[in-house]
């Protein structure tokens, strides 16, 4: 009997570790070759449509917005805006995917107006899972960077030292490096020329000043939020300048600033 008793505790320990190693392998991330790959619908960036890919969600209109490298707006001048104004911005309350943006492009919004806004730039992040506005393109050139913006009162609130970053992204708004802006003139709109910028602050926070068009990401208001305080954003940058005095340039005052442009 006690034979009997003893296999059986075995058995089930057996059970019980093969039970937790299947749990762990249930949560565990899968490796990158077995999860579903987005496969581009355009050889290149030359030849995408601005409409970007017919896949699913797919909204024509919103990658039109997203892919803006000039119009009437773009050479117009930009108005002011602060940091606290576009997170103060509501949702549209009538907005169907897919459909007519026209509630978006209408006061109290105003997608597509030129603005100009200075805050801190915590991060540049690559974007090479593809996107359907660059019809799924995966490589550094043909993909956006994501831009974290955030205010002084932000870093006030979470200072370095520390593990700071996701409490600072969560107060953040977004804007947006496009490789068709890149393309069109702006090759330093890229990761690789905001990091070391952003790298030499002390609180790993660059003052800038970002011009570029408003627009409202109903994609990730719709599905997939991100973290940030809502859904607008400065997408396309057309416009990056960095302060070359520390944190006391100005919006309205042209002193100290210095286009990436022109960054070596």
């Amino acid at each position: 009997m006690r034979k009997v008793i003893g296999v059986f505790a075995v058995l089930l320990s057996a059970l019980m570790f093969a039970g937790r190693v299947a749990g762990q392998a249930a949560k565990a991330p899968q490796p990158a070759e077995a999860q579903a790959q987005k496969t581009p619908c355009a050889p290149d960036l030359a030849h995408c449509a601005d409409t970007g890919c017919s896949d699913t969600p797919f909204d024509p209109n919103l990658n039109r917005q997203k892919n803006i490298v000039s119009n009437a707006a773009t050479t117009g001048p930009a108005v002011i805006k602060t940091l606290a104004q576009m997170k103060a911005m509501g949702n549209p309350k009538h907005f169907v995917e897919g459909g007519p943006r026209t509630e978006l492009q209408t006061p109290p919004f105003e997608e597509g107006k030129k603005i100009s806004v200075v805050a801190f730039i915590i991060a540049a992040k690559a974007e090479l899972g593809g996107e359907s506005c660059n019809c799924n393109l995966q490589t550094p050139a043909e993909t956006d960077n994501h831009l974290v913006l955030v205010s002084p009162e932000t870093l006030t609130t979470f200072p370095l030292p520390g593990n700071v970053f996701h409490n600072r992204e969560l107060q953040s708004i977004t804007a947006e490096f496009t490789p068709r802006v890149r393309k069109a003139g702006h090759p330093n709109f890229t990761k690789e020329t905001m990091d070391p910028l952003i790298n030499a602050t002390a609180q790993q926070a660059l003052l800038v000043r970002v011009t570029g068009l408003l627009l409202f990401d109903s994609e990730h208001f719709i599905r997939h939020p991100l973290v940030r305080v809502n859904n607008w954003e400065i997408h396309p940058v057309l416009g990056m300048e960095f302060c070359t005095t520390g944190t006391n340039c100005t919006a309205d005052s042209n002193k100290g600033w210095k286009s990436i442009d022109n960054q070596n």
